[in-house]
């Protein structure tokens, strides 16, 4: 899909703030609000917006630990591949998961309530976990920038 300017200006409108009004954001960028709706409609249609959701701030919500895990397989057959996206997608405490070219094959984001909690996963969910042959993890000691979505100018 080609996106014109104003595609570009309603996404980062959304990105930003996606609880945004349709009247608000039409506003921002110069439309009424029938078209806007229409486009932003059409945009979710098209798979440029995916969803909404509330950023969650996982500390207060108790996940004090967040942990990046270096994954390598065993195999790299689709099949192995699958089984183990297949299992990855059914532990909660994985965020994000992201397979890779290289020496690595996957890298997981993990949450946590604690250093202890997130060893008993390690060591029950995810080491057993289908084709795995290691495991690497990092422990998240600072954050300094987290920006979803992507850079729209």
């Amino acid at each position: 899909m080609n996106f014109d300017e104003i595609d570009r200006r309603l996404l980062a409108e959304l990105q930003d703030e996606g609880r945004i009004t349709n009247v608000e954001l039409a506003q921002r960028v110069g439309l009424t609000a029938p078209p806007c709706l229409r486009r932003v409609r059409a945009l979710e249609e098209s798979g440029a917006i995916r969803g909404y959701h509330a950023d969650l701030d996982a500390a207060t919500l108790g996940f004090t630990i967040t942990v990046y895990a270096m994954v390598s397989l065993k195999s790299q057959a689709e099949d192995a591949l699958r089984a183990f996206e297949e299992h990855i997608a059914t532990l909660p405490a994985v965020r994000e998961c992201h397979m890779l070219n290289g020496e690595i094959d996957f890298i997981l984001k993990i949450v946590s309530k604690d250093l202890q909690s997130f060893q008993e996963f390690l060591t029950s969910r995810l080491t057993p976990a289908p084709n795995v042959a290691s495991v690497k993890t990092s422990l998240v000691i600072r954050t300094s920038k987290t920006e979803p979505g992507v850079p729209l100018e």
